[in-house]
């Protein structure tokens, strides 16, 4: 009597949510997510169409103080969240904190509620709440608070200055691409966190960071987040 071949053990597809897919970084790792086996489906929230399809693309066209209607029913299992602003762009501090701290916020609380099991959002190097910088401070009080949502993994990435071609240059971004070879072997020690670092290498961490499947709330900057990248 012969033994029936086994059947092959076919990998489930992950589900993954993206807030911020036309930013930066948000572009970069919208393309590494639809690339990535692991996914079969990468819903995109933003308030324009995206420029582009894929087969394994969902883009959602809403504002994001509306995420958690519009969303309700959908099932995720990562959530990435690239939204930023700055004062410069967002017109105040006020407005600056509505985008980096409110929305945020809600983006993380929407993941939750559609069964995300892992948060990976970007802040800020430098961030702390008791900052004199008011942007510092806000991102510092955003990862409390995302603290306190409990979600089983939280991965919070701190990048200095972020570097890669925007539609809109952003002066200090143009300067610090130009020094940065010559600035980041300077910062060492507990400067380390401040070097600047490619907007690629800020998506593919927070891809690494997914596949790494920890548990827990996780804090990477510097050289640790270079590392993760390169994973």
């Amino acid at each position: 009597m012969t033994t029936p071949p086994k059947k092959p053990i076919i990998p489930v597809k992950r589900t993954a949510l993206l807030a911020g897919p036309t930013g930066l970084v948000g572009g970069k790792l919208l393309r590494l997510l639809l690339e990535a086996p692991e996914y079969g489906r990468v819903y995109a929230l933003s308030r324009r169409p995206l420029p582009f399809d894929h087969a394994r693309l969902a883009n959602r066209i809403l504002r994001l103080e509306t995420a958690r209607t519009a969303l309700k029913g959908l099932r995720v299992d990562d959530a990435f969240c690239c939204l930023g602003s700055t004062r410069a762009a967002a017109g105040s501090d006020a407005e600056r904190r509505r985008v980096d701290l409110d929305l945020v916020l809600t983006f993380a609380e929407t993941a939750l509620a559609c069964g995300a099991q892992r948060l990976i959002v970007i802040s800020s190097a430098g961030a702390d709440p008791l900052s004199p910088r008011p942007n510092l401070a806000t991102k510092g009080e955003l990862e409390r608070r995302l603290r306190e949502l409990a979600c089983p993994a939280l991965d919070i990435l701190r990048p200095g200055l972020l570097l890669g071609w925007r539609e809109q240059p952003r002066p200090a971004e143009l300067l610090g691409a130009a020094l940065s070879p010559l600035v980041n072997p300077l910062l060492r020690g507990r400067h380390a966190v401040w070097r600047s670092i490619s907007a690629s290498q800020v998506a593919q961490a927070m891809l690494a960071a997914a596949r790494s499947r920890r548990r827990g709330a996780y804090v990477y900057s510097g050289l640790a987040l270079k590392a993760l990248a390169n994973q």
